[in-house]
């Protein structure tokens, strides 16, 4: 790709940064709304410290609430847990995420009913052009766990990533590919090992 069509890429543009991530478009460290990514990070940060120092599975759901700007039903989170843009985070009903999850959520997440997440799960929405000369941009893509998936301990799910419904994710994996519903998938890169 040519510098000149690069550099019409990654312009300023007139829509709110949020959007551009979640729609998939780079944004560079010298557009003008680049500090507002660290200030959500930051107050989303302040509420996390709050939420991850509680026991309490009510102050816990209500500090949640606060940080994704939803009002969660059936939803049990274990702390701690790492959100670096709340807003960003869509999560259905009965819902379980086990202790010491990573949610990198500037490009969307949207966990559906049913969904049961281990521990360690790292759901990563984020990425860097591979231009060395665009490497400090930014870049959204968003992942979807789909109904009854289950995301085993310490698995990795990378931007743009759908996992099917009813899906498994063995522990460990590193998902870089869509995952077909009722299947189990293994390994790095995850691959699909059986259907059920």
């Amino acid at each position: 790709m040519s510098d000149q069509r690069n550099n019409s890429i990654f312009k300023a543009s007139p829509k709110d940064i949020f959007e551009q991530l979640q729609n998939g478009e780079t944004i560079m460290p010298n557009d003008p709304q680049f500090g507002r990514l660290q200030q959500e990070t930051y107050k989303t940060m302040g509420l996390l410290t709050q939420l991850n120092n509680s026991s309490d599975p009510v102050e816990i759901k209500d500090f949640l609430n606060k940080i994704l700007d939803k009002e969660l039903e059936a939803v049990t989170v274990f702390p701690p847990i790492y959100i670096n843009y709340g807003k960003g985070v869509v999560v259905g009903k009965n819902v379980f995420i086990n202790f010491d999850c990573t949610f990198l959520s500037l490009g969307g997440i949207t966990i559906d009913d049913d969904v049961l997440i281990g521990p360690k799960v790292s759901l990563i929405t984020e990425n860097h052009p591979l231009d060395p000369k665009y490497r400090k941009g930014l870049v959204g893509k968003s992942i979807h766990i789909k109904r009854n998936a289950w995301i085993g301990a310490n698995a990795t799910i990378l931007p743009g990533v759908v996992i099917g419904e009813n899906a498994v994710v063995a522990a460990g994996a590193v998902v870089s590919k869509n995952v077909p519903d009722n299947s189990i998938v293994g390994g790095i890169p995850a691959k699909i090992i059986k259907t059920i």
